[in-house]
């Protein structure tokens, strides 16, 4: 089974998010958190899948590379990163309650998309995905948006949204595709990438960004 290979490795998240490793801790697995450094700037060409790829890469080789030199066991470094984009624009995260009520208008009938990218790597194989999932909000009150904002904070959220809070219940009518997608990770698309690296472990493999 996966989460017995899995133990031959030291498994890191490299992400601060609380919903990030509360999905990994659902999936079974056993991993430290050492959060990236990596800038998160992106080229103006770049997809949506694009993006998130080469933000996932980013996080995961910035962390492989400082703990790789002390590591007393094999590491396996997982990245993530996770956008909103609604028609052509990016909605990352917003900066105080201002800008994330003018997300909320913004997203407020419409439907969105989210794409969340993952990156899974050792010192022999590197592995890349992303997801996209179809999210319809129905229409939210200036009351409905000012009590979110103001009650959840959500300026560490891209989109300014959390599906898993008040506002997910609240708003949204239709999502197509994975919902842990829209939390931040797809886990069934991670366990597949893990699956994979452990198969791929003893020849060095690495996907293109």
């Amino acid at each position: 089974m996966l989460l017995d290979k899995l133990k031959d490795y030291r498994v890191v998240l490299a992400s601060k998010s609380p919903r990030r490793q509360e999905l990994l801790r659902g999936m079974g697995v056993e991993f430290d958190v050492f959060v990236s450094e990596s800038g998160e700037e992106i080229q103006s060409e770049w997809t949506p899948s694009e993006t998130v790829r080469q933000l996932s890469a980013r996080k995961a080789e910035s962390v492989y590379s400082r703990l790789a030199p002390s590591a007393e066991k094999p590491l396996l470094v997982i990245g993530g990163d996770t956008i909103v984009v609604l028609g052509d624009r990016f909605l990352g995260k917003p900066h105080d309650a201002s800008e994330a009520v003018q997300m909320l208008r913004q997203l407020s009938g419409r439907t969105h998309r989210v794409y969340s990218g993952l990156c899974v790597m050792t010192g022999q194989c590197l592995k890349l995905d992303d997801v996209c999932t179809e999210v319809t909000f129905s229409t939210l009150t200036e009351e409905d948006i000012d009590y979110y904002v103001r009650c959840y904070r959500p300026f560490d959220k891209a989109g300014a949204y959390g599906v898993q809070e008040w506002i997910g219940y609240r708003a949204i009518s239709n999502l197509s595709g994975s919902f842990y997608n829209v939390m931040g990770l797809p886990t069934h698309r991670l366990w597949m990438l893990l699956e994979q690296l452990c198969a791929d472990s003893s020849t060095k493999v690495f996907d293109t960004i």
